[in-house]
């Protein structure tokens, strides 16, 4: 997974000149679990994932196919190709197994809803975060369909006990407002349920690209699903496996991101190669909101590259690019007035309580900041350097190291938690300060 040490603390020494660079980040998260799922349910002799993220969470996903039974190998030379060896294999998955998820809310989702079409007893668990972050909506989707799908302490959250017949299918109606995760998972089995598969969301459906992420990939892998009004979902019966031979992987646009925000911060220009208005990840929108900031956008078929200017407060409604709330946080801080954040109250239950959290750190470093139920606003004033808690979470890490490259004093406590989605984030970071290609 990788080969990154990381101290207890981490000091982040502010840039002395506007940053110029050019950067490659990982393969995006998002892209590689789906991807992983939909070769081991659909493919035929092998599939290879090009581009794929080496982290936390992709390797718990790639653990847990393999106790499932799947020849999943990652090349020695390049640990971003991974080659699924055959998936029809998972045909004869163990009639009993426990997949441990670490705090990866990706793996976890998918792989319950990917369980119900298999045949055996299955017991999912993760790390003490994880026994708090709900997942009775996707089980209650799972029941309607069929499977014996449960929370082992009966409040809606793991561990998961999932007891299938291979017999899933039917019609299932979910509430949109707490995960896109949830729907996600239920997608992509529906090409590979043992009948007519239906889906309807209840009420508003929070992170929508994430969903049309989830369909595209479906339609790029071979399958069918018909969309019907008011977000209602219908997979025909028996579509089969498919050759899928290989998939290329995008970067991650939410780990673009902390580089586009860089330039915000410090000044100067930011390129993050391999990213276009074309790609899957609905977070490249983040962009927008800088350019809304003061930023200049300048786009091309390499890549997006964004020029610092002087910042203005805006307000926002982020609830279909939350991964980025803490990357403007950050910003925020450096902006003429204050910022607004609205509609991402589903962010309390990530890997932390993101919008208590992150007002406790800006705090911290000075800014006035009002928190409400779905969002908060920030006011800057002025900052002071001080260490910083991450509540082991790796977007808390990435977001307030970006503060530091402004403001000396600041001290990233457990930088090691970007391992969870982007290990090599520190030395990224740190070659901002040459004028070289990251």
């Amino acid at each position: 997974m990788s080969n990154h040490t990381y101290p207890p603390e981490l000091a982040i020494a502010p840039l002395t000149k506007p940053v110029s660079a050019t950067v490659t980040v990982p393969g995006s998260k998002s892209i590689t679990n789906r991807a992983l799922v939909l070769a081991a349910l659909g493919g035929i002799h092998s599939c290879e994932l090009r581009g794929a993220l080496q982290s936390e969470d992709t390797a718990v996903m790639l653990g847990a196919l393999r106790v499932l039974g799947l020849d999943v190998d990652v090349d020695d030379e390049d640990p971003t190709r991974i080659d699924i060896w055959h998936p029809e294999q998972l045909e004869q998955a163990p009639a009993a197994a426990h997949l441990f998820v670490a705090n990866s809310g990706t793996t976890i989702r998918f792989l319950t809803a990917m369980l119900g079409t298999l045949k055996g007893h299955y017991r999912l668990d993760g790390v003490p975060r994880m026994r708090e972050r709900p997942i009775e909506e996707l089980l209650d989707g799972m029941r309607q369909l069929g499977v014996d799908a449960r929370s082992e302490s009966a409040n809606g959250c793991p561990p998961v006990v999932v007891n299938a017949t291979g017999t899933m299918g039917g019609v299932a109606k979910i509430r949109g407002d707490r995960s896109s995760q949830f729907l996600s998972g239920l997608l992509m089995v529906g090409p590979f349920t043992s009948t007519e598969t239906v889906i309807e969301i209840d009420g508003q459906l929070v992170s929508e690209p994430y969903v049309a992420m989830t369909l595209a990939m479906i339609d790029q892998f071979g399958y069918r699903v018909e969309i019907g009004p008011e977000q209602r979902f219908r997979f025909p019966p028996n579509q089969g496996r498919h050759f899928c031979g290989y998939y290329d992987i995008e970067p991650d646009a939410s780990a673009a991101s902390y580089f586009w925000a860089a330039a915000a911060v410090a000044g100067g220009r930011v390129t993050v190669s391999g990213l276009t208005r074309a790609s899957l990840q609905g977070d490249v929108r983040f962009v927008d909101v800088l350019v809304q900031m003061g930023c200049r956008v300048e786009e091309c078929a390499a890549g997006i590259t964004i020029h610092g200017g002087p910042l203005r407060g805006v307000d926002v409604d982020m609830n279909d690019i939350s991964d980025t709330v803490m990357t403007l946080g950050a910003v925020a801080l450096f902006a003429e007035g204050p910022t607004t954040i609205r509609n991402v109250a589903h962010i309390r239950h990530k890997e932390t309580d993101r919008i208590a959290a992150l007002a406790t750190e800006l705090r911290k470093l000075g800014a006035e900041v009002e928190e409400r139920a779905d969002g908060l606003t920030i006011t800057p004033k002025p900052l002071t350097g001080c260490t910083v808690d991450t509540y082991n979470d790796h977007r808390m890490a990435m977001s307030l190291a970006l503060v530091g490259l402004k403001v000396p004093g600041v001290v990233i406590r457990n930088p090691g938690c970007v391992a969870k989605t982007y290990p090599g984030f520190w030395q990224d970071l740190g070659a901002l300060r040459c004028e070289r290609p990251v």
